[in-house]
């Protein structure tokens, strides 16, 4: 009767051996989702669409885009949270919604355990700028100016709690210096009062800034990635302009599945999602609209790169008394 068991349960392990790269291999036999959480024609959905496509033609089957924008980011990862776990339905999302929301807001309809990350591809780098009347044109002549006002600058964002907010509080705190926010409730307005000199500096997308930095129309201080984008080559990093090696504050796009996911699935779309980033279009596409793309890390160094960022973002959020304020 033993021997019978223990060749069952060889038998058994056998064959779930067996199973999960079977499972992996026959992946995909239908279309996948990839849904967005932001409107047709944002800078993420050109990007996504075009790695879709790619994704595409590498599996054989249709990826398909589908744009759930709203709630802060919040409707897409809530419709994601509860799809079937097969690797048909996909997520792309960024800071906000991963590690930002849950401590900012009181209630969220989604935990951060549904999800398991697939690839972490770009940081989106904000850009400091200021208007074209301050008198810095360096990251520390900003600094001392700031520190000899007798006012406080002031500062604009797209609202209390969004990544630009918090970057922003990030730089104040790691230099001991004060400036003053001024929340908008979108993008456009919080950049156009900068450049009418109804508040001073800020940091903004590339996308929104861009073309009014080509025009003069706001001066550039620094990126606030660790390396320079391509799209303003002869911007500093803010860790190289303000002599501060570990100083980043980015937000990113990755692309997760919901948690119970196969982890062969995982790990094939992973392997795929490498292979795409290191196309010279994707790379270019990513730069254009002002996105760094990188090599996607492990998925192992892709989670603790997510609890890192958790951990810190959560951290200044309690920190600015801002925990359950939306």
């Amino acid at each position: 009767m033993k021997r019978i068991l223990g060749l069952c349960l060889l038998l058994a392990a056998t064959l779930a051996a067996g199973l999960a790269p079977a499972g992996a291999q026959t992946y995909p036999d239908r279309p996948i989702t990839i849904v967005v959480p932001l409107a047709a024609g944002s800078g993420m959905d050109a990007l996504v669409r075009l790695y879709a496509d790619k994704l595409q033609a590498s599996l054989g089957k249709p990826v398909i885009v589908e744009n759930r924008p709203g709630a802060a980011l919040m409707l897409a990862a809530s419709h994601v949270a509860t799809a079937p776990a097969d690797g048909y339905t996909l997520l792309v999302s960024t800071s906000s919604a991963m590690a930002i929301n849950p401590v900012l807001y009181k209630k969220i309809p989604y935990k951060l355990t549904d999800f398991v990350p697939v690839s972490f591809y770009v940081k989106s780098p904000f850009i400091l700028v200021v208007n074209p009347d301050l008198p810095a044109k360096t990251v520390p002549e900003l600094i001392e100016l700031a520190k000899k006002s007798e006012k406080p600058l002031s500062y604009s964002s797209p609202g209390a709690g969004v990544a630009q907010h918090l970057s922003m509080e990030y730089m104040k705190q790691r230099f001991g210096i004060n400036f003053t926010h001024v929340p908008y409730r979108s993008t456009p307005q919080s950049v156009a009062d900068i450049v009418a000199n109804h508040v001073q500096l800020g940091f903004a997308e590339a996308g929104a800034t861009l073309p009014l930095i080509r025009d003069g129309k706001l001066r550039a201080l620094a990126v606030s990635s660790s390396t320079p984008i391509p799209s303003l080559p002869d911007v500093p990093p803010f860790a190289k302009a303000a002599n501060a090696p570990d100083f980043e504050a980015v937000s990113w796009h990755m692309l997760y599945a919901p948690a119970a996911t196969p982890k062969p699935i995982v790990e094939k779309l992973h392997a795929e999602m490498k292979k795409i980033m290191s196309d010279p279009e994707m790379q270019q596409k990513a730069t254009t609209i002002g996105l760094l793309p990188i090599d996607p890390p492990s998925l192992a160094d892709t989670e603790i790169y997510l609890v890192s960022e958790r951990e810190k973002w959560g951290s200044l959020v309690r920190k600015l008394e801002l925990e359950g304020s939306q």
